[in-house]
């Protein structure tokens, strides 16, 4: 597993961004989903650096980075890290938030992507309409109002099993790896404290700019609204795909690693 021992800094205008850089070749970018941290693809870097320049940042607010004190875009300062660096043009990878900066990244920077993976993600614009996620959501939402931070690692970790399992039939050591990720990010925040991102509008009437590659891989037990959305987004993309991960939610990196590898790596040699 990576470790903070493992980070490199960016110096930025508000404060540092982390980031791990490591093996050589086409550059691959992980971005990881709300609360976590880069660590949330310790399955993929190896499997992936053995042939690829690898890449995984912490976003600005999470793991290692800094927390904003001025209003920031995710787009902006994966482009402000790729540049630094001299990196690109880049493949994203996202899960969940992360599938969000991939698509706001090639809309608004598209001359620093390659090509765009997103899981368990569409767009910004996409917004979760079904009853469970919205369950949670006000779960979350409440626990964090009252500052109870075990209520809401609670309510958060029940988006790993989904709506269609209960955490008796998943592996105990991905909610537990994803608790200790959320409770290092949360820690760094406060209840009162203002929400700074700038978010990327009107993102669903601009998909058909998206000029790369596309792949959206979803575990199969996601919600139907999510697989629709899926399937919209890589159809408005001239080059589109769709990949179903069989027994998985929204961790299908976690749960299949060995899958979720070879279906990136397969994407990747198509390019």
């Amino acid at each position: 597993m990576t470790g903070a021992s493992d980070l490199r800094f960016l110096p930025s205008a508000d404060g540092d961004l982390s980031y791990l850089d490591t093996g050589s070749g086409d550059l691959v970018v992980l971005l990881h989903s709300g609360y976590a941290d880069h660590r949330v693809w310790d399955a993929q870097i190896p499997a992936l650096a053995a042939h690829h320049r690898v890449i995984a940042p912490d976003t600005r607010g999470h793991g290692f980075s800094a927390n904003a004190t001025e209003p920031f875009r995710w787009a902006d300062d994966l482009a402000g890290l790729l540049r630094h660096l001299g990196a690109g043009p880049a493949v994203l990878v996202g899960l969940s938030m992360g599938g969000v900066i991939a698509t706001d990244t090639v809309l608004e920077h598209p001359g620093l992507v390659r090509a765009v993976v997103t899981c368990g993600a569409a767009t910004g614009d996409f917004r979760y309409t079904d009853p469970w996620h919205q369950e949670v959501r006000a779960e979350t939402d409440r626990a964090l109002a009252a500052g109870d931070i075990e209520a809401w690692l609670e309510a958060f970790l029940r988006v790993v099993p989904g709506p269609h399992r209960s955490a008796d039939d998943i592996d105990p050591a991905i909610p537990r790896r994803l608790r200790e990720m959320a409770l290092h990010t949360i820690s760094k925040h406060t209840p009162d404290e203002k929400d700074l991102l700038v978010p990327v509008t009107g993102s669903w009437a601009r998909v058909q700019e998206i000029g790369v590659p596309l792949l959206t891989v979803n575990g199969a037990l996601e919600p139907a609204g999510l697989h629709a959305a899926a399937e919209r987004l890589a159809g408005a993309v001239p080059d589109g795909r769709t990949v179903t991960v069989d027994g998985t939610g929204h961790y299908p990196n976690m749960e299949r690693p060995e899958l979720f590898n070879r279906i990136l790596l397969d994407f990747l040699g198509s390019l």
